[in-house]
């Protein structure tokens, strides 16, 4: 049996979907919190073109970028667990352009509303670029389920750990993601609701506006 283990912050969308599909396969690993700010030598000597979080070691060997980890997980423990990516080229080659989707511009609308100071002109745009990504992400949920169709798939894997950051982007921007996205956030309740993989692997949503909280403080933009 491998040996793995996976490099994370507790609040990283990013590393938070490699947990989620950690969980849903059943494989064991260890955890290491790592320091975003002083980050520790393991991180740096396994991931030196970036020095981000998350970082998967399997026996030693690292895998970075959390949708590659995704993907690598789906492929090493394929006898374990359902797959995240469907069998049928065509729906796979979809999952990868819906995740692909929110990496584009999730990170980027967030960090207009986070990564400045409040009240900026930038945190109006971040807002309504956000509302605008979600109300597309609704038009390709439609009626389904899930975006993976009737279980929880690759997409749903990227996007849903966004989902306990949005308490952290409405109050910081002054909106209800609720009321601007009825259907996504009826989505997001259904992935915790029904997949224990996903509820235990998402950190408190409270716990990510107070961690926020200081690094913008640290930052001095608050």
């Amino acid at each position: 049996m491998a040996t793995v283990k996976l490099l994370n912050c507790f609040v990283s969308p990013f590393g938070n979907r490699v947990k989620i599909a950690l969980a849903k396969k059943g494989v064991e690993y260890e955890e290491t919190a790592e320091n975003m700010v002083a980050k520790g030598p393991l991180l740096l000597s396994s991931n030196p073109v970036h020095a981000k979080v998350p970082v998967l070691l399997v026996d030693g060997k690292a895998v970075c970028e959390s949708l590659v980890i995704l993907e690598f997980i789906d492929e090493a423990f394929a006898g374990t667990g359902a797959q995240l990516l469907p069998a049928d080229a065509y729906a796979r080659a979809n999952a990868r352009f819906w995740a692909a989707y929110v990496d584009t511009k999730m990170p980027e609308c967030a960090g207009k509303i986070w990564k400045v100071p409040k009240g900026a002109p930038a945190v109006e745009e971040g807002k309504k670029e956000m509302v605008g990504v979600f109300k597309t992400l609704e038009g390709e949920l439609g009626e389904k389920p899930y975006f993976g169709g009737d279980a929880l798939g690759y997409a749903d894997v990227a996007l849903v750990t966004f989902v306990p950051w949005f308490l952290t982007y409405e109050r910081l921007a002054g909106f209800s993601i609720a009321e601007e996205c009825p259907t996504l956030t009826a989505w997001a309740a259904r992935c915790a609701k029904e997949n224990e993989c996903v509820a235990k692997s998402l950190p408190d949503a409270e716990a990510v506006f107070q961690f926020v909280g200081g690094m913008r403080k640290y930052f001095g933009l608050e």
